[in-house]
């Protein structure tokens, strides 16, 4: 389970799940590497309701709930990869092909009920909210490209074991690289309020 973390009430970090997962088969030929993605949208109904601020609304709507606290945006990515080998009649091992998996979901509100000031306001929050949470989703397919690439171009080991232990390693390298990068990317940003994702 990633971090969670909020710059003010009326923003989040979404919680980033780096999930992994290994085949490995026996096959013959050149190495080659694909990246597939998908991408699914959770959008959540804030209802405005009369007197009530629009923190106040997406703070009763929000079904984002972590450690006893509610958010409003939510970004998980999961990368999974697979790999096939060659081995030599010496023993050594080959990588011959890469196929890595990246599935991102992103949960915002849409305010339904609103007047158009309300609505105006709401507006400018959301996109800037989403522009944050796309940020993001952009270090997951970042990861997911730098573990298809380095997973391929991996030297041969000496066993197959050996290669299986060292593409694995490289996969959790990356994992771990790109959660400081989306911790210093939130420090940056101030967790989005620096890009306009702040109610006041």
């Amino acid at each position: 389970m990633g971090r969670l973390i909020a710059s003010k009430p009326s923003v989040l970090r979404s919680p980033t799940h780096l999930a992994w997962m290994v085949t490995v088969f026996v096959s013959a030929g050149a190495a080659h590497a694909a990246v597939e993605e998908e991408s699914i949208q959770r959008p959540y109904v804030v209802h405005a309701q009369p007197g009530q601020t629009l923190r106040q609304a997406l703070r009763a709507a929000t079904p984002i709930t972590v450690d006893g606290e509610r958010f409003h945006g939510y970004t998980r990515w999961n990368v999974r990869w697979t790999f096939r080998w060659w081995r030599e009649a010496s023993g050594r091992c080959a990588i011959t092909e890469v196929t890595t998996r990246l599935r991102t979901e992103v949960q915002l509100p849409q305010l339904q009920g609103a007047s158009p000031a309300q609505q105006a306001t709401f507006d400018r929050y959301l996109h800037a909210l989403s522009h944050h949470e796309q940020g993001h989703a952009q270090f997951g397919r970042d990861a997911a490209h730098a573990i298809d690439r380095g997973i391929a171009e991996s030297p041969a080991a000496p066993d197959c074991a050996t290669l299986e232990r060292e593409a694995n390693a490289l996969g959790h390298r990356v994992l771990r690289d790109y959660m400081e990068r989306e911790r210093q990317y939130d420090q940056h940003t101030g967790h989005g309020a620096t890009q306009g994702a702040r109610l006041d």
